[in-house]
């Protein structure tokens, strides 16, 4: 369930994984890899809460689009 914070939506890490089609695990591989900026806010425990723009920018990296390229040299 998403929170309102001073008339922001936001949404813990859960909730943005079901939104975008992705799993726990991968959110945060692309944080620790460096392909997810992380976001600015946590609330007291420490769990990371999602922003409107947070969300827009993680659907992009979701749908983004890259050439394949082959495996150890084939084809």
């Amino acid at each position: 369930m998403p929170i309102v914070i001073e008339g922001r939506t936001y949404y813990r890490t859960a909730e943005v994984c079901q939104l975008v089609g992705i799993s726990r695990s991968t959110i945060f591989r692309w944080l620790r890899e460096g392909s997810f900026t992380d976001v600015e806010k946590v609330d007291r425990r420490g769990w990371r809460l999602f922003s409107e723009y947070d969300l827009v920018r993680l659907k992009a990296e979701v749908n983004q689009v890259r050439p394949n390229t082959p495996a150890n040299g084939r084809n």
